[in-house]
């Protein structure tokens, strides 16, 4: 995702509209880490060391610190919102924060590190650029640590910064920082992490978070947010083809309008112009974009990630669900759906599982077939034929679907390479998926066909 929104002709236009030459660029980054390794506390120091935070919100986070009989303010309070996570003293939900600087804009997600929340650090890394992980120097990596840099990876994040936090509980001590940080980078460089930077900080003392640190002068390297100030985010959604999942038919009724019909959505990736060639998906049926309207005034073209309605030449059979793309980039489609996947509910994913399949504006019924493999986050190898994935399993599954899909692999595009498993009964979430190996070839063990049931049989 570019930084800016940069359009095709120059122009630059962030997420809240049309932006000048000179407007910062835009990073979504993610914190994760074991519980009590400092997350909150990180961001709550970043936001008020950055001068991020009103006075009535420092003035309420004071007033809270000290009926808790504390003496400081909790900065972690700053971030901690929900009632529970302040009883309780772990972050639950995602909380997200938007500051800036003169130098660039953010948006933070600050996930959960408890494993029984992984699912929602999932949620808060699907769009993120950056994941910061935080490491307790005490501690140094743990499971939950590699199970965060093996989602990171899954989910495509292309910077990943290793916080090695509380670095004054182990007397500021560099062999201490230099071996977790060895250790860290050759495991996620082995999950195909492409960049990878290791900061030792303090976040309650504030050391190496926005300013350097006087007691680690050993340390040569940028503060926390000199790093996120300048790391460099160059994907550009419009440089990739074009996708334009529909997300709704217009049909005015009134007199002057009887002939209009229109398809409205969010461009997921690339450029459209009036005139291309188009086709739509997965009938295959092809057209030309007669029309682009933004915000109700007609437009030659239209971008990545903005909202529009298409008009076609043709008076095509397309309703919600259905992807349109450039004739000479178009998708094929497929029943078959090869993915790897990250289990998000208590109940465990089991081959015959029915269940519906939700990618962009397109829900399908779908059997889960095969579960191929599990990955083991202790030695990244591939668990052959484990039966069922249970809550936070990373694994690979075979998905047969009822209708046809238009996907791309998730490689190739984080948007519409991705989708999720719903339960038909409930609707709850239980699985996110990205199409296509994320990590090793197939697992060669023979593996049970689950059979299909009245009703299911694709």
């Amino acid at each position: 995702m570019t930084t800016s929104e940069t359009a095709p002709g120059g122009t630059s236009a962030g997420p809240a509209g049309p932006a000048g030459p000179g407007t910062a660029s835009l990073l979504r980054f993610a914190t994760a880490g074991s519980v009590d390794d400092g997350k909150s506390t990180l961001v709550g120091r970043l936001l008020h060391d950055s001068k991020s935070v009103l006075a009535d919100q420092l003035e309420a986070v004071e007033l809270a610190s000290r009926n808790r009989g504390q003496e400081a303010p909790d900065l972690a309070l700053l971030t901690d919102g929900l009632r529970a996570e302040r009883e309780q003293g772990i972050t639950i939900d995602v909380a997200y924060r938007y500051f800036a600087t003169p130098r660039r804009r953010f948006i933070l997600a600050d996930t959960p590190g408890h494993v029984q929340y992984t699912r929602n650090m999932v949620t808060g890394a699907s769009t993120a650029e950056l994941a910061v992980v935080l490491v307790d120097a005490r501690n140094g990596v743990v499971e939950q640590t590699r199970r965060h840099a093996a989602v990171a990876a899954l989910l495509r994040v292309p910077h990943v910064m290793l916080a090695v936090n509380k670095m004054d509980l182990v007397d500021y001590a560099e062999p201490v920082f230099a071996a977790i940080a060895a250790e860290f980078t050759e495991y996620a460089a082995s999950l195909g992490v492409p960049d990878i930077t290791a900061i030792p900080i303090s976040a309650l003392a504030g050391d190496n978070v926005v300013t350097p640190s006087a007691t680690m002068d050993w340390y040569g390297g940028p503060t926390v947010l000199e790093h996120l100030e300048t790391v460099e985010v160059t994907h550009d959604p419009t440089g990739d083809p074009a996708r334009f999942p529909v997300q709704y038919v217009i049909r005015p009724q009134t007199p002057e309008h009887r002939d209009y019909r229109g398809y409205a959505g969010q461009i997921a990736s690339g450029v459209l112009r009036v005139g291309q060639d188009v086709t739509v998906q997965p009938s295959g049926r092809s057209s030309t974009i007669a029309g682009i309207d933004l915000l109700g005034v007609p437009v030659e073209e239209a971008w990545a990630p903005q909202s529009v309605t298409v008009r076609l030449t043709d008076d095509l059979d397309v309703s919600r669900g259905d992807l349109i793309a450039p004739g000479d980039a178009a998708l094929g489609t497929t029943r078959d759906v090869t993915a790897t996947v990250c289990h998000l509910h208590d109940r465990p994913l089991e081959p015959g599982a029915r269940v519906l399949l939700k990618h962009t504006t397109r829900t399908v019924k779908a059997i889960v077939k095969e579960i191929p493999s599990r990955l083991s986050l202790a030695d990244l190898t591939q668990d052959s034929d484990p039966g069922r994935l249970a809550a936070n399993d990373i694994g690979r599954v075979v998905l047969r679907t009822a209708e046809p899909l238009a996907l791309d692999a998730y490689a190739d595009s984080r948007r519409t390479g991705s989708f999720l498993l719903i339960d038909p009964a409930d609707g709850t979430t239980l699985t996110a998926g990205m199409a296509g190996d994320a990590f090793a070839e197939r697992a060669q063990a023979a593996r049970p066909t689950a059979p299909d049931d009245e009703g299911w049989d694709f």
